[in-house]
Formats: C-alpha cells, structure tokens, sequence
C-alpha cells in the first residue's frame, strides 16, 4: 500500500472534508440507523454553515489521510471551550476518527490517532478524551489497545434517537 501522509484541512477543503464527513458517517452508522434519524444527522452535522464555523474554531482542528490525491480518512480534534463537555482546559477530545470502510484494518486509524497524540504533547494536556458509540466493539478495542479506560457514558443524539456512548481517557502522563 502507498505511504499515507496526514494534511491539515483548511477552509478550502470544506467540500472534501464534507463529502468524507458525510460518507464515513453513513458507512460506519446507517445500517444501525433509521434512514430519517440518519438523514437528518447528516444534514445537521455536515452543513456547510456547522463545517465553517469548526474550520474557522481557533480551538479545533481537522487532518485528512490521504494516499496521494485521495482523502481516505479523517480526524477532528477539540481543545479548551470547543471541547463538546467536560470543558477541562488541559485536556484534548477527539471528537472524531473516521476511515473509509475499504480502508479499515490497514492502519489509518491508527496513523490518525498517532497525529492526535502527538499534537495532545505539543499542547501540554493533562489526558486525551473521546466518546464511543457502546454498540461499536471495533473502535472500543481500539482505543483499550491504544491505553484508553472507561470513565463515564453519555448520550449522543442522532437524529430522534438517543444514544449511549462509553467515554473513555488516557492520561498523558
């Protein structure tokens, strides 16, 4: 497989970073999902007016894997008042790891949480968090094996829907 480079997403990448958003979304989810609840999600959650106001979020920032020209995953991280709880200030969300479904067991994930880590040691962060969906065993087993422990559960609300995600940390030091 050819190396996979990770590229900071700037405002002009808004239409990719929609189109991969709105994709891995659907792959990972809409079996598990009615297609209204999913529908509406992906309107709400992908809107060119919500991706505008994350790109332009001093306290945020979006990374692609790529394989030369194609966009093949994506991350999203939040830090200080971005994060969507907890609100603690030395503390880093990612809020999201998504890959192409073609793509999963090859190690973009990975290399994703890899640039995730490294920028949680160059902001100085007491610990990394995240939410995961309790009915996703695959990220669940990825994150334990990356050092992640269950601390709380929140609800996440996809559509009509409510959902129950296992929050999970890792401490920096």
């Amino acid at each position: 497989m050819e190396t996979i480079q990770v590229k900071k997403v700037s405002i002009n990448d808004i239409e990719e970073l929609r189109k991969i958003g709105r994709q891995t979304f659907l792959d990972t989810f809409g079996a598990s999902n009615s297609d209204e609840n999913m529908a509406k999600y992906l309107e709400e959650g992908f809107s060119l007016e919500k991706l505008t106001n994350e790109l332009n979020n001093k306290n945020s920032d979006f990374f692609f894997a790529m394989i030369g020209n194609d966009i093949i995953g994506y991350l999203k991280l939040n830090i200080g008042q971005s994060q969507t709880e907890l609100l603690y200030e030395k503390a880093l969300e990612i809020e999201r790891i998504y890959v192409l479904k073609e793509y999963h067991g090859k190690k973009v994930g990975q290399i994703l949480y890899d640039k995730a880590f490294q920028i949680a040691i160059l902001k100085n962060v007491d610990f990394i968090w995240l939410g995961v969906w309790e009915e996703n065993p695959r990220a669940i087993h990825f994150y334990k094996k990356n050092g992640f422990v269950e601390f709380d559960m929140h609800i996440f609300k996809l559509g009509e829907d409510e959902q129950m995600d296992i929050m999970m940390k890792k401490m920096m030091s």
